[in-house]
Formats: structure tokens, C-alpha cells, sequence
């Protein structure tokens, strides 16, 4: 079973992508900031990333950059869900090594799409 990572620290946020991504069939694993999203994901056994931007301790700017610098962690794709529209936001995703830039509400079949695209090509 693939699973997922959803990194955000808005509960309800959290819960929305748990409750996408196990409709899917995917299993879910939880972190409220990068600094606990990559003490979770050290061996990198997560298939995909579901990153917020902006989150205390370390933003989802900086985990992404942290995973691609991570021999186990850099290959893994990462969909950033954020509520900045701005195309400066979407490219420093880019720029951090973000897979996809997804604006707050991120559409369920829409999310659910991008995910098994991404896993796939993973």
C-alpha cells in the first residue's frame, strides 16, 4: 500500500487530506511541521509529500529543500498545498524542489490525480 505524508499544522487541514488520500486507498502518516515530517519520514518510506507553506518551527520551503538535500528523501514527490496564490510563492516551491504548487482548498479529484501521477512516475 502507498503511503502518504500530509505535513501541515492546521488539524482540520490534516484531516480533510487524511480523509482524501484514504479514500484512495493510500495510508496516512501525520506531522504538524517539516521538523516532524522529517524525523517521520527518516528510511523514506513514504511514496508522496503533501506539504504546507506556512508552518512554525520549519516552513514547507525549507522541508522540501531539507528532502532533496536527504539521499533517502530526495526522490520522493512532494505536492505543496498552500493558500498563497502569488506566483512568487508557487515559484520558490519550484525553486525548493516541489513536484506540484496546489492553492488551499486543493480540489479532491484534482489532489487525488496529481497524487497517483506523481506516485506512479516515482
Amino acid at each position: 500500500m502507498k503511503k502518504v505524508m500530509v505535513v501541515d499544522d492546521a488539524v482540520t487541514v490534516r484531516i480533510y487530506h487524511r480523509s482524501i488520500m484514504e479514500s484512495l486507498g493510500y495510508e496516512v502518516e501525520e506531522a504538524e511541521n517539516g521538523v516532524e515530517a522529517l524525523e517521520k519520514g527518516i528510511g523514506g518510506q513514504h511514496d508522496l509529500y503533501l506539504v504546507d507553506v506556512n508552518m512554525p518551527k520549519m516552513d514547507g520551503y525549507r522541508l522540501v529543500k531539507h528532502m532533496r538535500e536527504d539521499p533517502e528523501l530526495a526522490a520522493i514527490p512532494v505536492i505543496m498545498v498552500s493558500t498563497e496564490s502569488g506566483e512568487q510563492d508557487r515559484e520558490q516551491a519550484y525553486e525548493a524542489g516541489a513536484n506540484l504548487y496546489v492553492v488551499k482548498p486543493a480540489d479532491v479529484e484534482s489532489l487525488g490525480q496529481y497524487a497517483r501521477l506523481l506516485m506512479e512516475a516515482h
